[in-house]
């Protein structure tokens, strides 16, 4: 629990999540259970030997490419709709927990279709699990198929192919795409042409830039049609650009413990929340990989709060924005921003 007076505002400020990968919230208990549910064999070597060490190294993370390697690994023991059904509640009922009312969660379908589990037992278990939130919850949420930018490009196409064949756009089983992985590396542009299809079909984009590369990343993915950015912290780089995504109204989808743990910044306040706010940019806080990263929303909420001492305005601020952000009707929209309103009414003379 952080220190602050606000911890009881933060924990009660109604909430929307756009940045976490349900993969991501595979927890080493999680992960020790379906491997032996499954008879998944996990690596030999020392980060592997118990629950306990594995949550160690977690915490050690020297780069984005080394919790890839040990993010992609989890995954691994994911075989049965249910195991994906079962990861979606775990994170939901965490979410709700932490004040969530709205959550757009990705899923990389590309790394399990290449272990052999089929497309559609993928998507049914997330879905199910997403339906549970709704029924069971209140929350509202989408589904974002996030491509990964460390395989090949046709490995995404083949993914997006079977999502365009089952009608899953269409159908409003997913809302949109993104995509994320090693950052810097692969083409900025890799996915130019499926992002092309995907914007004619009047599909909603978004995608990871602007966390390890530098402001042209965050450039490309906009000129590629992504109509939000993940991460984007080193778009303070480029004082251009961000007046345009200012102006634009761009949301940002920024993750303060994910950037301290794969070394992105040195400490929270360098995560660049004030400057953002006296930009007028648009942002919303997330937990990214919670699992990995030993934070969910509150916590990156409680984080921020310890670093940067913000007003209750100024939480407004982020709470109406990620609503007016989110890939939500406009009624959904209303509901929410009444709910802020009410909650933050009752914390008026803190303003």
């Amino acid at each position: 629990m952080c220190q602050s007076d606000l911890h009881d505002f933060l924990h009660g400020l109604p909430k929307c999540e756009h940045h976490v990968h349900l993969e991501g919230c595979l927890t080493p208990d999680l992960i020790f259970e379906l491997a032996q549910k499954n008879n998944v064999q996990l690596p030999n070597e020392p980060a592997y030997e118990s629950i306990d060490t594995l949550n160690h190294r977690y915490g050690h993370f020297t780069s984005l490419d080394d919790f890839l390697r040990f993010y992609f690994i989890g995954m691994s023991v994911l075989h049965h709709e249910s195991d994906f059904a079962d990861l979606a509640w775990s994170y939901f009922q965490k979410a709700h927990a932490d004040g969530v009312h709205h959550a757009e969660v990705f899923f990389d379908p590309q790394v399990h279709r290449d272990r052999g589990i089929p497309y559609e037992t993928i998507v049914s278990g997330f879905v199910a699990g997403c339906q549970r939130a709704e029924n069971e919850l209140g929350l509202t949420t989408r589904l974002i198929l996030c491509f990964v930018r460390h395989l090949p490009v046709h490995s995404a196409e083949k993914v997006y192919r079977e999502a365009l064949e089952q009608r899953h756009f269409d159908d409003g089983v997913l809302h949109g795409l993104g995509w994320s992985s090693t950052e810097v590396g692969p083409p900025k542009d890799m996915f130019r042409e499926l992002y092309s299809s995907a914007s004619a079909k009047g599909i909603k984009l978004t995608a990871h830039a602007g966390e390890e590369g530098d402001p042209s990343y965050i450039s490309t993915a906009l000129e590629l049609g992504a109509q939000r950015i993940d991460h984007g912290i080193r778009l303070v780089e480029d004082p251009e650009l961000m007046e345009r995504v200012a102006r634009e109204e761009v949301l940002l989808t920024v993750c303060p413990i994910s950037n301290l743990q794969l070394r992105c910044v040195e400490s929270i306040d360098q995560v660049p929340v004030r400057r953002f706010l006296d930009a007028g940019v648009m942002f919303s806080i997330n937990s990214d990989d919670p699992a990995y990263f030993g934070g969910y929303i509150l916590d990156n909420y409680c984080a921020v709060q310890e670093a940067f001492g913000l007003s209750v305005g100024e939480w407004r601020v982020i709470a109406e924005n990620g609503i007016r952000g989110s890939w939500i009707g406009e009624e959904r929209k209303g509901e929410l921003l009444r709910r802020v309103d009410e909650h933050v009414s009752k914390y008026s003379v803190c303003v």
